[in-house]
This record gives structure tokens, C-alpha cells and sequence, in this order.
């Protein structure tokens, strides 16, 4: 990916979380501040009218600059969690105009590091993170084992996807969904499923 997929796949993110801004939404009124699409869709609002102020910066430009828009747009936690995500990855893009899976894996962990650091949460908390790291254990394990392209982008997906339904299985450990204790079981976390339509939208610009 070089700097203009990066800003394209930026494009195509926001307008997922706009189509799907109803969908997290309803995710959130079942067991948190029931606001989770409509604040992404803020934040990402904001990047689409700033994002041709980034054409021709470095991926890291390009990411740190997201960062800020998120923090300052988005309410609740959502907004500093993802904030500090695009911020740690936009770290090791610094100054690279294009990104090999080298630099990818090194994003996708600085970013799950910060969301961690930031959160204070740990994967099993019923949160983004439920998503996010075993699609970089997918991820990871596929690029030492050479996966051919087709194959390592299935794996990961699969373990997106797994690890949005996973937490309908467990009880939350964070947030207002924490104060619903066992309630909270049976109900997906609207976090883990703004991260896998994330991860996907990025995959799918990838496969183009």
C-alpha cells in the first residue's frame, strides 16, 4: 500500500462506518451509551473533509493527522482509543510513502499496544480488542508461514469475524457494559464489530 491507497482506503472507511453508523448504533443502545455509530461517523466525517489536505503527505503524516481528528471528534471512549491506534501506527509509517507487510504487522501491533495502554483493557474484556488481536495473530502466523495473498486475507477475516462473535459469548469487563455484568452475554460488542468493518474495509482496498 503507498500513500495514495492510504488515503483511499481512509475514503472508503468512513463511508462504511456511514452506512453502518445505524447498525453500531443499535449495537450500543443494547448494553453501552447507545452513540458508537454516530460518533465514528462524525470523526470520519471531519477526515473526509480534511482528506485531500493529505494527498502527497507520508503515511505517517497521514495517520497522525486521522489520529487528532478522531481524538477531537469522537466522544466517548471510542474516540481516544481508535485515536491513539491510527496515532501508535502512524509512528512506524513515519516518513514512508509505501508499507510492506513488514510495516504492517509493526503498525498492527503498535496500534492493539496503544488501544491496551490506553484502555486498560485485555483481550476476553468484551471489547475492539476481541476483534483486533486474533486478526494480527491471523495476520502475523500467515506472513511467517508465506501465505499466498488469497489465503492470508481469508485467515484473517475468519478470525476478525470469530472474534466479533466471541463476544457475544462472554460478559464485559469495560465500560457502561461493564455495569450489566451477565446481562451483557448474548449481546455483541458494537467496538469489535467497528474494528472487523474497519479491518475488512482495509482488506478489501488491498484486494483490489
Amino acid at each position: 500500500m503507498d500513500n495514495n491507497n492510504l488515503v483511499k482506503t481512509i475514503n472508503s472507511i468512513a463511508k462504511v462506518i456511514k452506512e453502518n453508523r445505524a447498525y453500531l448504533t443499535d449495537l450500543d443502545q443494547a448494553i453501552g451509551d447507545g452513540d458508537h455509530g454516530i460518533n465514528l461517523d462524525r470523526g470520519f466525517s471531519a477526515i473526509v473533509d480534511k482528506i485531500e489536505d493529505l494527498n502527497d503527505k507520508d503515511c505517517g503524516n497521514i495517520l497522525s493527522t486521522i489520529a487528532m481528528i478522531l481524538i477531537s471528534k469522537v466522544g466517548g471512549a471510542s474516540g481516544p482509543l481508535y485515536g491513539t491506534a491510527f496515532m501508535r501506527a502512524g509512528q512506524i509509517a513515519k516518513g514512508k510513502y509505501s508499507l510492506n507487510n513488514e510495516d504492517g504487522l509493526a503498525m498492527f501491533d503498535a496500534a492493539i499496544s496503544g488501544i491496551i495502554s490506553r484502555g486498560k483493557a485485555s483481550r476476553g474484556d468484551k471489547t475492539m480488542l476481541d476483534t483486533l488481536i486474533p486478526a494480527y495473530e491471523a495476520y502475523k502466523a500467515g506472513v511467517e508461514d508465506n501465505l499466498d495473498k488469497e489465503n492470508l486475507i481469508q485467515n484473517i477475516l475468519v478470525a476478525a469475524k470469530n472474534g466479533v462473535d466471541y463476544t457475544k459469548t462472554v460478559a464485559a469487563k469495560k465500560g457502561r457494559a461493564n455495569y450489566l455484568g451477565d446481562r451483557s452475554i448474548g449481546h455483541q460488542d458494537p467496538g469489535a464489530t467497528s474494528s472487523y468493518l474497519i479491518i475488512k474495509t482495509i482488506i478489501d482496498n488491498l484486494a483490489d
